[in-house]
């Protein structure tokens, strides 16, 4: 005995909504989960400005070092070699209040240049670096 929906295999009118529910479901579950960690409040210490520490009025002009495609180096436009480099980058790092050392380098430049200009500005103890592009 064959029981018959009633459909003589044409497309079906009414739509599934078993599908729907369970979505809704499991979305009011989480939010019913989630909702009261939304107002819980976390403590946590911001630090504090220290009144003793002046800050200058006017910051020394960055230092720009570009390292150009071929691997060659330049100090404010001046050529220099990687021993010049680090006696600039020694300079620098001794003052009180450095200037950035701005890193400019070209798209094509070999990641070991920058890399090694980096290692070089770290061990000499430099503070402020940055990365810029000139294009």
């Amino acid at each position: 005995m064959a029981f018959s929906s009633g459909n003589s295999g044409g497309p079906m009118s009414d739509i599934n909504v078993t599908p729907l529910v369970d979505v809704m479901l499991v979305l009011l579950i989480i939010f019913m989960i989630t909702a009261p960690q939304l107002s819980h409040k976390i403590k946590i210490d911001l630090p504090q400005p220290n009144p003793n520490i002046v800050n200058p009025e006017n910051p020394p002009d960055p230092v720009r070092l570009q390292i150009r495609q071929d691997g060659s180096l330049y100090w404010n436009d001046t050529p220099v070699d990687e021993l010049g480099l680090k006696a600039q980058i020694a300079v620098i790092a001794q003052q009180s209040n450095q200037p950035e050392l701005q890193i400019d380098a070209d798209d094509a430049a070999q990641y070991e240049a920058v890399a090694r200009v980096l290692s070089d500005a770290k061990s000499q103890g430099l503070t402020k670096i940055g990365f810029v592009n000139s294009n």
